[in-house]
């Protein structure tokens, strides 16, 4: 595909890219072939320009946050990767009990910003290595919280490059899912949280406790996307990939975590097309074992 006009457009708005950039940099996966187009918006009104210009051209186009539930093709994105981290990323209390922030904060700063303004309700949150943006698309949640039990409303840019507001009760705001998720007709570029006051040293507490179950279960010195697959129903998808003997089973660089069986993980040198046939293999082997058919949460983007 011809990009020129695509570049003549963004240089013209002095709006910053580049061309063929890995993704893999961009992933906590650490892996994904080269972005055609990465495009870093700095306002919401860039965001708005850049979706109405590649939908009017028939550009297709990819929201990033943080990569962090991310795997990316070997062979890289086609189009244009619209990446939201370091702009959009403002913050401030709103009404009563309130904080309104860009999409692009990450979400170790919103929960930060709760705990300096005595606010509760995030403390979940804490170790979530993710922006606010993708936290809402998914819906994000931790030790039986969620964004769905906080979120307000969001800002969002339409598929034309107009700006509306959604309530949470428009969001359709499900287990790991969002209005966003399924129709992906809409960026989101800021949201609003309703929290409550608390006593800051049992916000700190409650952080800190989170963030030792975190390190202690999970295995953070490896690469990965996070939980690997979303929880069925009546179960948890570690214990279950733990007990089909798949703790530890490996294809080229990745691996099913010997931490916690519910990650897969990047061992240094996993292409995207290992950790694809990994996820494939616990599949296969968990539904002829157990009959549960175990679903991704991992978003698979790319050509």
């Amino acid at each position: 595909m011809d990009y020129s006009l695509l570049k003549e457009f963004l240089e013209g708005e002095e709006i910053v890219y580049k061309e063929n950039e890995p993704m893999s940099a961009h992933t906590t996966f650490k892996i994904g072939g080269p972005a055609d187009v990465f495009i870093k918006p700095a306002s919401e009104g860039a965001v708005s320009k850049i979706v109405s210009f590649c939908n009017e051209r028939e550009i297709p186009f990819y929201i990033l946050g943080n990569g962090s539930n991310l795997l990316v093709s070997d062979l890289g994105v086609e189009g244009a990767v619209i990446h939201v981290a370091g702009g959009l990323s403002d913050v401030s209390l709103g009404s009563v009990n309130e904080i309104v922030c860009g999409s692009g904060l990450k979400l170790s700063l919103l929960c930060s910003f709760a705990l300096e303004n005595s606010l509760t309700g995030l403390e979940f949150a804490w170790g979530i290595p993710g922006l606010v943006g993708g936290a809402v698309y998914m819906n994000a949640g931790a030790y039986d919280s969620e964004i769905a039990n906080v979120i307000t409303e969001c800002r969002a840019v339409t598929s034309d490059g107009r700006f509306e507001t959604l309530t949470a009760d428009k969001m359709k705001l499900g287990y790991r899912t969002s209005i966003f998720k399924e129709k992906k007709n809409r960026v989101i570029t800021s949201a609003k949280f309703q929290l409550y006051p608390g006593d800051p040293e049992a916000i700190r507490s409650r952080m800190d406790e989170l963030m030792l179950r975190r390190k202690s279960k999970q295995p953070l010195e490896f690469p990965s996307a996070g939980s690997t697959f979303k929880r069925p129903t009546g179960n948890f998808a570690g214990t279950l990939i733990e007990m089909c003997g798949l703790k530890g089973f490996t294809i080229g660089g990745a691996q099913v975590s010997e931490k916690h069986a519910g990650f897969v993980i990047n061992r240094g040198d996993a292409t995207a097309s290992d950790v694809k046939r990994v996820i494939e293999a616990v599949t296969e082997k968990v539904f002829l074992q157990t009959s549960i058919k175990m679903e991704p949460e991992v978003e698979f983007i790319g050509r």
